[in-house]
């Protein structure tokens, strides 16, 4: 199972990976997302996403103009990762908690 992430193998995978996230676009070796939420989604949602960004050890850079919020994972000098496409699953999940009017929950 090891191969699964190795050279093209890996590449692919996180292409597939890239796929299912939507509203997600690519930038070289970065991602981005722009989200329009008001102050208090932005707040809640940068609380949110430091709690896995700490426990993946990873960093993305998030910042407020205006009436939205921008989200960038990645390095513009090392290939994307694993653990960064894990991120912004857990971004978008954050994300859907803070913006729904019902925290995300399945009903």
């Amino acid at each position: 199972m090891r191969a699964l992430f190795g050279g093209r193998a890996k590449h692919d995978y996180l292409s597939d990976a890239l796929t299912l996230l939507n509203g997600w676009t690519r930038e070289g070796e970065q991602i981005r997302r722009t989200l329009v939420i008001d102050d208090t989604q932005h707040a809640a949602l940068t609380e949110r996403v430091k709690v896995v960004a700490d426990a993946l050890h990873l960093r993305p850079e998030i910042s407020r103009r205006a009436d939205h919020t921008q989200i960038r994972v990645g390095h513009s000098n090392s290939p994307l990762s694993e653990g960064e496409v894990l991120l912004a699953a857990r971004i978008e999940d954050a994300y859907r908690a803070v913006a729904e009017p019902d925290g995300g929950r399945p009903t």
